[in-house]
């Protein structure tokens, strides 16, 4: 058996430190490379959210794998529009650290997705979390695509003088090829067989995530993606019901209505009124909205064309080192920043680079561990100054906001020189 989360043991800098350090610094003040978050901007794209899944009549469950932060988390769930208390963690440091931190405790929190298929070397883990949790009325959820994954479950309840029964959703693949089954393979029909008779685990609900969708270029295309998400679960559920719920099948017995969860940033900025309508009408359940890079944003959403530059949220500051006149391929300028693929990722995005710098016509075009090499994107621009502090979007903000041990935040809504107002502090580990 693996050993638990060690949460405990997870030593974070200490908010009240960085807070009395660097809240009054203006930004050219901060040691680079550094992590700026718009907490106006994070929060109205929190807002915005909120009333999408409103417009869709659904239920929101939250993703907070890309801040990771206590502070983020109560923006996504309390907004100016609306709120919910379901989350989506990527890891268990995520979950015991929502936990650990009073957002369960204070009722912010009611219901944690773990969004990974059950490890079974975790599942210890994960009861003891699911005891936790139900001490404050709350509830753990978990992903189930295999057949093993339910045995594992009734081995570890078996013999147990008040076992649980595990609250959880059928992970569906839509044609994303991520995690999941096809509706009516024969590894789908095999699966609802097994969790129907299972005395361990009962169905919550059928879930699909349209990673690919960031490939949208257009409302069209995200509508698109979104149908086909809405389209999988939806046929999931249909195919599964009789065998989930055999007593429904004469009406002797109401069908229980499963959740139906669905989404990505893209889709879930998508569909008109009139295809949403279309969709919900088609349902064999209860519709819920997932998402989770939708309060930062970046590069690869902008690409979409589903949201605007003024909606991104962070960007990461960086020095000019120095500065190579003429060295680039087609003879235009270059220079050289603090930020590199730890500062920025390695992740690109249809716009090329690995960053676009604010203001300036000046695009991150490689990078190296610790520096990175601008390039012009116009010409006709002025030189850099060597020692001036860039802000430079990053192509995909999870993972750029990995990298750092902590986040400066600024407020775009109070007047004056942007200077930092919070630092957030962000989970770390699995």
């Amino acid at each position: 058996m693996q050993t638990t989360t060690p949460v405990d043991l997870l030593r974070l800098p200490e908010k009240d430190a960085l807070v009395k350090e660097f809240v009054g610094k203006s930004l050219p003040q901060l040691r680079t490379p550094a992590f700026v978050v718009d907490r106006a901007v994070f929060a109205r794209n929190c807002a915005k959210m909120h009333a999408r899944a409103q417009e869709w009549g659904a239920r929101f469950r939250a993703h907070v794998k890309t801040h990771k932060t206590v502070e983020g988390t109560r923006l996504q769930l309390v907004s100016s529009a609306n709120t919910t208390n379901a989350i989506v963690v990527s890891t268990m440091m995520e979950a015991w650290k929502v936990y650990s931190e009073g957002l369960v405790a204070d009722g912010t929190v009611k219901d944690i997705l773990y969004g990974l298929p059950v490890a079974i070397n975790k599942i210890a883990d994960l009861a003891s979390l699911s005891d936790a949790l139900e001490k404050h009325g709350a509830v753990l959820r978990v992903f189930i695509d295999n057949v093993k994954q339910v045995e594992a479950l009734e081995a570890f309840e078996k013999g147990k003088s008040s076992s649980r029964k595990w609250s959880a959703f059928v992970k569906v693949d839509g044609g994303q090829k991520r995690a999941g089954l096809y509706p009516g393979s024969p590894a789908f029909n095999e699966l609802i067989k097994a969790l129907a008779a299972s005395p361990a685990v009962s169905v919550y609900g059928f879930y699909c995530h349209a990673g690919n969708s960031y490939a949208s270029t257009s409302l069209s295309q995200a509508t698109s993606f979104l149908s086909s998400e809405v389209e999988a679960v939806n046929e999931a559920a249909k195919l599964a019901t009789p065998t989930l719920q055999p007593s429904s099948i004469d009406g002797s017995t109401p069908a229980t209505r499963y959740v139906l969860s669905v989404g990505s940033t893209p889709t879930a900025h998508s569909a008109s009124a009139e295809a949403r309508a279309h969709l919900t009408s088609l349902l064999h359940g209860d519709l819920e909205l997932h998402a989770g890079n939708y309060p930062m944003l970046d590069l690869q959403q902008l690409h979409t064309s589903l949201i605007s530059k003024d909606r991104i949220a962070q960007r990461v500051l960086a020095t000019v080192l120095s500065y190579y006149p003429g060295r680039g391929d087609d003879g235009t300028d270059e220079a050289l920043c603090d930020a590199g693929g730890i500062a920025m990722s390695r992740d690109t995005g249809p716009s090329g680079g690995y960053g676009d710098v604010i203001g300036k016509p000046w695009r991150l075009g490689k990078i190296s561990q610790e520096h990175g090499i601008l390039s012009r994107t116009d010409s006709s621009t002025e030189a850099l100054e060597i020692g001036s502090t860039l802000e430079i979007i990053c192509q995909h903000a999870c993972l750029t906001a990995a990298a750092y041990p902590w986040y400066y935040v600024v407020d775009s809504d109070i007047p004056g020189e942007e200077k930092v107002v919070d630092v957030w502090v962000p989970w770390k580990g699995w």
